[in-house]
């Protein structure tokens, strides 16, 4: 079938997209790439359709289908999207994604290349046309274009070959191979699916059991979309597969996607706006108690999908402040030793049971209690390092908690800020060109005990100074706030000489103030603010390195790959320590079609091989991690 007729079935609403597909994840890079290989004449691969009987449920989108039968694209998605958008200038009826992937696409006549719309380079140069103007029909582009541009005629008469040539485009056969016949049921075609998708995204469990869903009622992806972005825009950013876990916890108390299948539609509905308000419920108490108010701080996405199932066992109510305390309690320890850091799903279910059991939270806090004798923190604990540690969301809640002051103003952090105070920034105590400059390593410079959270005015006043300097001078213009962080003031461990004696006394003092705020928890004690906590940010201060790694991220974000996981904990082995990354891509550069990918900059060797050793492709310069983009996946100007 010619790729025009394959475009104007989808016009027609005859060829469509099953729910059960992801949306569009194509680069513009993927775009240049498939046009340059139609217009060279190179092979593109096929089409895998699946006739049906038209069914509104288990087709994608808002556009009217054919009636009778339809035909849904099960292999080739991303081709077809990408020729419709470049062809026909708009997205098929069936889009879910970033449109900007292949819009305003321009062909250059004298070097026959692809490159997207940029102003300052295409305006004005003759040699770039649009190939959306051009494929439908190139010879009334001539047309248009020497009625416009006369004194162009000739170029554009002398180029009518490579126009014709970018035009029969949409006359390029496109092999189409068809699934069909009454016995092609659903779980059938999504197993196809996985099979012939088996070097691209497979559908997960969590996918598989929300096309089931989606089967019967179309618009669940939309709602959960809509609950995800509410939910971001209180700062907490959650996954659909971690959304969909809550509500199976909340119908079924198990926890596993399969025990979906015996549940009812109008249940699903019902329970979906429950377990909305129960997400909401547990985030609030979190926030309003602990301080642990954005996603950077919360700690274990998984421990929240517990409370959630907890509180809906409950009622959507628990008895008192005490037993939320309690649950808050058992929360903080669950992150803090990676309750949920293995194989989440036999361990959730572990929990569930025990819940179940009407052992209720004294029962959590003895399973944890079984892999930890003592749940008593020590110095030792607070020997990580960077933002991705796990102890780092403990350090903010204890700035929260304890009403932790501001060195420059005297504000209490845990309340709202105005104006240039209005965010928070992590300020190293000891300064890192300092420390660096003192033989120190990454991970003593960036260790937990030399973090303190401050506005990002007072940060900037400090700047470089030495504690040994600048310390007197905000002891005395707001006396006890350095002290409200836990934060070592004798004079003594002020200098670099002493830098390791003063990580020493920090550590001490965190794990003090540590215990008595979850033993206060534990019994139900622990003060309530006057006024709740209010929500704060924290932003991130520059330093050469940081600054490198976010024109990295945004020049990937720019080229259409994921933007990666900022300081990301790697638990390497069984109940291995932790090894944090300045970012990662677990999942890959694009998700689910690309090797594990890691920057770490002035790392430890022996760290870079244990990550490269779990999969991970690691790189320790970012113009490294860039130049591999470009050669790998096309990425970059071309």
């Amino acid at each position: 079938m010619k790729i025009n007729d394959v475009l104007s079935q989808i016009d027609l609403g005859n060829y469509a997209l099953p729910e059960f597909q992801r949306g569009y994840v194509w680069t513009r890079s993927d775009v240049r790439k498939l046009m340059y290989s139609l217009y060279r004449d190179y092979p593109v691969g096929s089409l895998l359709i699946w006739d049906t009987a038209t069914d509104p449920d288990i087709i994608r989108g808002d556009g009217t289908p054919s009636s009778g039968t339809v035909s849904l694209i099960l292999d080739g998605q991303q081709r077809m999207t990408s020729l419709f958008g470049v062809i026909r200038g708009k997205a098929p009826q069936f889009f879910d994604g970033d449109a900007s992937a292949f819009t305003n696409l321009y062909f250059n006549i004298d070097e026959e290349t692809f490159e997207f719309y940029s102003q300052q380079k295409m305006k004005g140069d003759r040699a770039w046309v649009s190939v959306s103007e051009v494929i439908p029909d190139s010879g009334a582009f001539f047309t248009k274009v020497i009625a416009q541009r006369p004194d162009d005629m000739q170029y554009y008469a002398e180029a009518m070959t490579k126009l014709n040539k970018l035009s029969s485009i949409k006359d390029r056969d496109m092999p189409v191979q068809v699934v069909a016949g009454e016995d092609k049921t659903i779980d059938v075609v999504v197993e196809i699916f996985n099979n012939v998708n088996s070097g691209g995204t497979k559908l997960s469990k969590g996918d598989l059991a929300l096309a089931k869903i989606c089967a019967q009622w179309p618009d669940m992806r939309a709602e959960m979309k809509a609950i995800l972005a509410r939910l971001g825009k209180k700062g907490f950013w959650f996954k659909q597969d971690w959304l969909l876990r809550c509500l199976t916890v909340h119908l079924t108390r198990k926890a596993y996607f399969s025990e979906l299948d015996g549940v009812s539609i109008a249940d699903v509905k019902n329970g979906l706006k429950e377990v909305e308000n129960y997400i909401g419920t547990c985030l609030d108490h979190i926030s309003s108690r602990l301080g642990l108010d954005h996603d950077r701080v919360l700690g274990s996405h998984y421990a929240i999908v517990l409370m959630v199932g907890y509180l809906s066992m409950k009622g959507g109510k628990l008895s008192s402040a005490a037993e939320w305390d309690k649950l808050l309690f058992w929360y903080v320890h669950a992150f803090l030793w990676g309750r949920y850091a293995g194989s989440t799903e036999s361990v959730l279910s572990q929990d569930l049971r025990v819940l179940e059991d009407g052992k209720g939270v004294d029962g959590l806090i003895e399973l944890i209690h079984q892999n930890r004798a003592d749940l008593t923190l020590r110095p030792q604990d607070f020997w990580g390092w960077s933002k991705g540690a796990r102890f780092y969301p403990l350090l903010y809640m204890i700035t929260r908690v304890n009403h932790a002051r501001d060195w420059g103003t005297g504000i209490e952090l845990s309340q709202s800020l105005l104006g240039k105070n209005s965010s928070l920034q992590v300020h190293h105590i000891f300064p890192k060109h300092v420390l660096y400059s003192a033989g120190k390593t990454k991970s003593m410079v960036n260790a937990l005990a030399n973090y303190a959270f401050l506005t990002q005015q007072t940060n900037l006043d400090i700047s470089d100074q030495k504690p040994e300097d600048y310390f007197p001078i905000y002891m005395e213009k707001c006396p006890g706030a350095i002290e409200s962080h836990c934060v070592p003031t004798a004079s003594h461990l002020l200098t670099i000489d002493a830098y390791d004696a003063f990580l020493e006394e920090r550590r001490k003092l965190l794990a003090k103030s540590a215990n008595a705020i979850l033993e206060d928890l534990w019994k139900g004690k622990l003060a309530q603010p006057s006024t709740p906590m209010t929500k704060m940010s924290v932003t991130e201060s520059e330093d050469n390195e940081e600054a490198v790694i976010e024109e990295l991220v945004s020049w990937l974000k720019n080229e259409g790959f994921a933007p990666g996981i900022k300081d990301y904990s790697a638990v390497i082995g069984y109940a291995g320590t932790p090894i944090i990354i300045d970012v990662a891509w677990p999942d890959g550069l694009q998700e689910g079609f690309t090797e594990p990918v890691a920057l770490m900059i002035n790392e430890e060797p022996g760290d870079i091989y244990r990550v490269n050793a779990v999969g991970y492709r690691v790189f320790t310069r970012a113009d490294d991690l860039k130049n591999y983009v470009c050669t790998k996946y096309g990425a970059g100007p071309e």
